[in-house]
């Protein structure tokens, strides 16, 4: 059975979950050895099917400056390219190269790899493959939920009245923080 982290005084399973969590994220990023995970998760957003920066941003619950900084760099390597948008000027779609494609093919492969031997190690391996995959559609309910009651950005204040107050828990962060991401 598996030990229980203790949290000022009890067993708190959540955070030894987080904990779990935040440890396999570290592992599995040191198992690419081509691209940063920011870098994964847009390639993987994009085979997805997603293709909009903006769009991603929002899928992965991040920036529009940190997206468009990523898709530069990631552009720039040849792993993605920008197309005109028919009908919108303004818009550009992103699609992966045929180097993108491997790129993701191969962080794909390493990280499977890494997981499978955490899997393996539990003694557990086809039960915490599932559990894993639970939890990310779990993820993805939360977040779907979120995105449809998503506070929008507040209108600026007429001339000579003050701007509505922000609420400080999300100042910096107008997009809920959960994703479904690869």
């Amino acid at each position: 059975m598996a030990e229980e982290l203790e949290i000022k005084g009890g067993p708190d399973a959540a955070v030894a979950a987080v904990r779990a969590v935040v440890r396999v994220s570290r592992l599995l990023e040191r198992s690419l050895s081509e691209l940063s995970l920011p870098h994964y998760r847009i390639l993987a957003a994009l085979s997805a099917g997603e293709e909009i920066a903006s769009r991603v941003a929002a899928r992965l619950a991040l920036g529009r400056p940190a997206v468009s900084a990523a898709v530069a760099a990631l552009a720039g390597r040849g792993l993605l390219v920008r197309v005109d948008v028919a009908g919108d000027q303004r818009a550009a779609a992103l699609q992966l190269t045929g180097e993108g494609w491997a790129a993701l093919a191969r962080a794909d492969g390493s990280m499977a790899a890494a997981l499978r031997e955490i899997a393996d190690a539990s003694g557990h391996p086809e039960q915490l493959l599932d559990t894993m995959g639970l939890l990310n559609d779990a993820v993805s309910r939360v977040y779907a939920g979120h995105r449809k009651t998503a506070v929008p950005a507040a209108k600026p204040a007429p001339a000579g009245k003050p701007a509505p107050a922000r609420n400080p828990a999300r100042a910096g962060n107008p997009a809920p923080a959960a994703k479904a991401a690869p």
